[in-house]
């Protein structure tokens, strides 16, 4: 058995981990059956789907060629967790404009290469998108600015 596409194959071996400890977790949840779906159903239903996917993903990796593994890139992983952190801390304090604005220009610099107007442009019109749709169309109770 050779592994031609090693991408493939860990991505097959990660959903079929994924799908296991889905069903384990779900274990002691009861299934039901079609007519009358239990609290397990769904998620049991899901996870099965995952490891299929996941079997069928690693079978691909045996037989089409594709790239291996890359080093893992520490920093895209760091700038994008401080971000998700850093709004939900200060959402409450400065409203969603800023934290919005504040959370895409600290997620930029997950790049090396940050263009700094373009990112302030991005930053701008997500913070406008955030504010129409969470706090106007769906009624979301976050202030909106500093303050509020």
């Amino acid at each position: 058995m050779v592994i031609k596409s090693p991408q493939d194959f860990g991505a097959g071996i990660l959903f079929i981990l994924f799908g296991a400890i889905g069903l384990w977790v779900g274990s002691d949840l009861n299934f039901g059956t079609a007519r009358n779906m239990g609290p397990g159903y769904f998620p049991m239903i899901i996870c099965g789907l995952i490891m299929l996917i996941g079997l069928i993903v690693a079978a691909k990796s045996l037989a089409v060629e594709g790239p291996a593994i890359e080093r893992i890139q520490f920093r895209p992983i760091v700038f994008i967790l401080l971000a998700i952190a850093a709004f939900g801390l200060f959402i409450e304090d400065i409203g969603a404009i800023i934290a919005s604005i504040l959370l895409i220009m600290f997620a930029a610099y997950a790049r090396k290469d940050v263009n700094l107007i373009e990112t302030v442009v991005f930053a701008v019109v997500t913070a406008a998108f955030v504010v129409i749709i969470f706090v106007y169309a769906l009624g979301q109770p976050m202030p909106v600015w500093w303050g509020r």
